[in-house]
């Protein structure tokens, strides 16, 4: 029998239908269907979420969230650089995402080159994109703003796009602690910013061997 619930919240909602879809490995048939398992009338439902794509939305968004309220408490993060920036929102990410892991395998798919195509990743996208506006320096220095908002816009969108490899490599990383990630942030921070610098050699470099070493499994350095 379904239990009655005391007080509904959006985050009760939200926990109740992570919980639904990870037990059964699929979502609700209706909003009728879910709302009478966990005890609560649909219209009740509505008072929070329009559907179930939107409890998938703000549950990314909710993370963008939490990790920025994380590293904003770093006492040396104003400090920080941009590709410190970057690399402290990656990580700490990261790590928010592996407590959650079950469910964002289960919304996203292995393919990383379809996943800035997912309907799901559109609030997190906006508020990421919003970020790298405002972490990111544009490499050529003008006092045209047509050309500088051009600039902006472009580094933040090559910063989406690494945004979503970094997703996409961990979701198929078999290694302890996802310790390759951390590799793979580390060595794409560094070679996306030796890049805008022009001076791409060294890190590209060294990107490229992670990648042939990790994927062929050869010990060539």
């Amino acid at each position: 029998m379904a239990k009655k619930q005391v007080k509904l919240t959006a985050e009760l909602i939200s926990n109740n239908y992570i919980d639904y879809v990870l037990s059964k490995g699929n979502p609700p048939h209706s909003v009728y269907e879910f709302a009478k398992e966990f005890g609560f009338e649909e219209s009740e439902f509505y008072t929070f979420f329009a559907s179930f794509e939107q409890i998938e939305m703000q549950f990314f968004k909710q993370m963008f969230d939490y990790t920025m309220s994380l590293i904003e408490e770093t006492p040396d993060y104003i400090a920080y650089d941009a590709p410190q920036k970057m690399s402290a929102f990656y990580f700490t990410f990261m790590e928010v995402a592996t407590s959650n892991r079950s469910f964002i395998k289960y919304l996203l798919p292995k393919n990383i080159t379809q996943l800035h195509k997912l309907g799901t990743m559109k609030m997190l996208r906006e508020s990421f994109l919003n970020f790298a506006k405002q972490t990111l320096e544009n490499p050529i220095k003008t006092d045209v703003k047509k050309i500088n908002n051009i600039q902006n816009k472009m580094m933040a969108e090559g910063a989406w796009l690494q945004f979503m490899s970094i997703i996409g490599y961990w979701l198929n990383d078999t290694t302890a602690n996802f310790e390759k990630t951390d590799i793979y942030i580390e060595k794409s921070v560094r070679a996306s910013f030796d890049l805008v610098q022009t001076l791409p050699y060294e890190s590209v470099l060294d990107l490229g061997k992670f990648l042939w070493k990790d994927k062929f499994g050869t010990n060539q350095s």
